[in-house]
């Protein structure tokens, strides 16, 4: 049959015939091969198109609905988005995992093979491009009107590895085969200016202006990757942008046979979209990151007005149709590169421009740790984008005006609010200029938004009270439950109906079945099944052979200092001394998984990894511990991994120190999934303990307010290595070298900062965390009372569904209205 007439929009005509004769199609006339001569990937390829198909025809009539209703439409910008593999998700979303498995099974092909070639986009690092990721999910599946923005990283995050038991970088090369799931869009190709110098003139009418002369042009090519919601036609897209030289190369040097010239203003420029998060460790590192930045918001803006004056014409009414969403400060440049654009493109005048930026745009604010408030020497700054910090300075110079005014004589607040610091080397603020220039800064969590206001960003609040906000995130349960853990969400349907995947609340349904024998039996078997899939994972990986039985432990985040994986490590080696002194003491069999990844230039982290592995190095291969303490390093942890991960955990580990985490995400995860969290009062795990109930959360470690009180009364983290013998043999065995060969240097840094730095109070809450981790080993021995937890875990957790965070964002920042796109 012919591709044109498969008309996908009738249900009833979609057979296994037809889905097998558009694969077959694909592969003959897309691919050039057939059964016979076709590789895994050609047929990976040939699969992926046609599930495309359905896919696009839902695009088209989603774009006929936006025309016709002309709607305000979401515009999220963010430097990453973590999607996930793409294929088993658009099977779900287009209803034909059944169609495709029984196709490929007739055609003698195995469909779970073909899914495992789905490339995972490199495309984000940790949390905040996932959550950007579950957020347009979201979206499209409340049919509310929406692009997100972002850079096409050539690259992406690194792939991790290890060597002796050191993280390893190597290239990310997700594109390498090519990606079925994008378009590019060549004719919408964006020209974006860097350094030069600003002149000023006067228009036609007599009106002061300035024009920006940029010295070099970079071109952006926008690539969409189509977005579908669940159980609706709407398909939004995502829009990623790429750089390419606004010329291949100089013909002249060329043919005198300098090659490397001819070509190097190419390879400068493609740089931009090259690698997610270049090291800024050096000042070439630290220009290319504010490239990166400018770069995609201005391709994107550009993209945005074009858009917008398709069907309008009035300035005033830009902000009732476009809303932008600042994800982080990381695009907060587009603030001042939006009043570039209707000052000196548009000619409107001062007021009216601030006007419309300030009620398009709203930030959010992910981090309460004072490092990661982004800042831009002045001198770098003005170099690559001049005309922005002029802009950047009048905005302030008004500004500053306005804080004087309300806080007379205050010039100490004047200082702080600044948007230039002046302080040492003069920078650009981003926080406070996304604060200045939007109409909303929400937070994340209940705790980081109080934080914000109170601490962070007081000043700030006070001067705009009416703009600070919590939006607490949330995980779509389409990815992270019904396609990572299809037994569970099988279990739960067959007890409450499917309704939740669309209303996560729906879960609080299983409380009437907690006491239920058989249900209990049943949560129990699949809790079993998914651990033995990732033992096998483990065992097939690493070589490490895993006790189902045991207690699955786990703790994969970005490996941060804050997050403190290395309190884990503590707790393990303690374990691991209470074998050595007694080896026939009583634990239950425990296997301790990590995930992580270090960034490249992060040294301290790199060195807790070195320790944890070092650790297992030893404690697995001991013959005293007998089989009860395993430690297990995952490398290269991403969304694909996580999916196997979160349904196999019995204990969530969530100890960073209170007060730095902004929300997590992965606490969620794991909660969904029937894991019990062990964690401190910090970030979202206030509000899940809230939900499941404190009898259900092990909870230990000071709080944020004792936190701040300990560090003021002058903490010295020695005195807890002398008045705490357990936690002194910890040091000591680390000291000793016992972990590194013999080599007392080698974690002498470790055990310098434990002693005499410990910033995140480690030394402070280790007491606290092995007696609730005893509590864990005591619970785990009960297992309907574990059940019981696990179960209410997840019938309690249905706030944290990332489509009430967005109907959330829609009412009370956006006032955006839901578009239903019709057959």
């Amino acid at each position: 049959m012919q591709l044109a007439n498969y008309d996908v929009s009738a249900r009833d005509v979609r057979t296994v015939g037809d889905f097998k004769q558009a694969f077959l199609d694909h592969l003959n006339y897309t691919r050039g091969q057939d059964l016979q001569t076709a590789s895994v990937n050609d047929m990976y390829f040939a699969i992926a198109y046609t599930v495309r198909d359905y896919l696009m025809h839902r695009r088209s009539q989603t774009m006929a609905a936006y025309y016709a209703a002309n709607p305000k439409v979401i515009y999220y910008l963010s430097a990453e988005y973590l999607l996930g593999r793409q294929l088993s998700q658009n099977l779900l979303y287009t209803d034909t995992l059944d169609l495709a498995r029984q196709a490929m099974t007739e055609l003698g092909l195995d469909l779970d093979r073909l899914i495992a070639e789905d490339p995972e986009p490199g495309l984000g690092n940790g949390g905040l491009g996932r959550l950007a990721a579950c957020f347009l999910d979201s979206l499209a599946t409340l049919d509310i009107p929406c692009i997100g923005y972002g850079i096409r990283y050539e690259f992406g995050m690194f792939k991790q590895s290890f060597e002796d038991g050191w993280q390893v970088e190597s290239p990310d090369d997700w594109l390498y085969y090519g990606n079925p799931w994008e378009f590019p869009q060549a004719d919408d190709m964006v020209t974006v200016g860097l350094g030069g110098r600003t002149e000023t003139y006067t228009d036609d009418q007599g009106n002061f202006r300035v024009r920006w002369l940029p010295t070099q042009t970079v071109l952006g090519e926008p690539y969409h990757t189509i977005v579908p919601g669940f159980r609706t036609r709407t398909v939004n897209i995502l829009r990623l942008w790429r750089a390419h030289a606004s010329e291949e190369f100089e013909f002249k040097l060329f043919d005198i046979g300098d090659y490397a010239r001819a070509v190097a203003q190419k390879v400068y420029s493609e740089n931009i979209s090259k690698v997610l998060y270049p090291n800024d460790n050096t000042p070439q590192g630290e220009s290319l990151r504010l490239q990166q930045q400018y770069f995609f918001v201005a391709c994107s803006l550009r993209d945005i007005i074009r858009r917008f004056l398709v069907q309008n014409n009035d300035w005033d009414q830009f902000p009732n149709k476009v809303a932008i969403q600042l994800n982080d400060t990381h695009p907060v440049v587009a603030i001042p590169e939006m009043m570039r654009l209707l000052l000196d493109d548009y000619g409107l005048s001062w007021d009216r421009a601030w006007t419309i930026t300030i009620n398009t745009f709203s930030s959010t604010q992910h981090t309460l740790l004072p490092e990661a408030l982004e800042t831009w020497r002045i001198d770098l700054f003005g170099s690559l984008l001049p005309r922005h910090l002029e802009i950047i300075y009048e905005i302030n110079h008004r500004f500053l005006d306005d804080v004087r005014a309300k806080f007379p004589g205050d010039e100490y607040r004047v200082q702080s609010m600044s948007i230039i610091g002046e302080g040492g080397q003069r920078q650009v603020r981003m926080a406070n200029l996304a604060c200045v220039g939007s109409h909303s800064i929400n937070g994340v969590a209940e705790l980081q938004s109080k934080l914000l206001r109170e601490r962070v960003l007081r000043d700030f609040a006070e001067m705009y009270p009416e703009r600070f906000n919590n939006k607490t995130n949330g995980v779509t349960p389409r990815r992270f439950m019904r396609l990572a853990n299809p037994r569970l969400a099988d279990l739960i349907t067959s007890r409450i109906g499917d309704g939740w995947l669309t209303d996560l609340e729906q879960l609080r349904g299983l409380e009437s079945h907690v006491q239920q024998p058989d249900f209990r039996q049943a949560w129990r078997e699949v809790k079993h099944q998914n651990k033995i899939d990732l033992a096998n994972h483990i065992g097939t990986t690493l070589g490490i052979a895993i006790n189902p039985d045991s207690i699955f432990d786990i703790m994969v985040k970005r490996l941060h200092e804050y997050k403190r994986q290395l309190l884990k490590t503590l707790h393990i080696i303690t374990l691991y001394n209470r074998i050595k002194a007694n080896p026939d003491v009583d634990l239950l069999p425990r296997t301790f998984i990590f995930g992580a990844k270090a960034a490249p230039g992060y040294h301290a982290a790199k060195m807790i990894i070195k320790l944890i592995n070092a650790v297992g190095a030893v404690v697995n291969h001991d013959p005293d511990v007998r089989e009860r303490l395993k430690v297990v390093f995952l490398p290269n942890f991403n969304v694909s991994l996580g999916e196997l991960i979160y349904p196999a955990a019995n204990l969530s580990e969530q100890i960073s120190m209170a007060g730095k985490e902004a929300s997590g995400t992965g606490n969620m995860k794991f909660a969904l999934n029937g894991a019990l969290t062990v964690g401190t009062l910090d970030g979202a795990n206030i509000e899940i303990r809230d939900r499941v109930g404190a009898e259900n959360f092990f909870l230990f470690g000071l709080t944020a307010d004792e936190v701040f009180a300990t560090k003021a009364n002058g903490y010295n983290p020695s005195d807890y290595y002398h008045s705490n013998l357990e936690l002194r043999g910890v040091i000591d065995r680390i000291a000793s070298g016992d972990f590194a060969g013999g080599d007392p240097g080698r974690f002498r840094e470790i055990v310098d900062t434990l002693r005499y730095r410990d910033e995140y109070l480690l030394m402070a809450d280790y007491q606290a965390y092995i007696e609730v981790q005893d509590r864990v080993d005591a619970a785990y021995r009960d297992v309907e009372r574990w059940t019981e937890m696990s179960i209410l875990n997840t019938a309690r957790c249905g706030f944290f569904s990332s489509d009430r965070s967005m109907q959330q964002y829609s009412d009370e920042i956006w006032r955006v209205t839901p578009v239903r796109v019709n057959p």
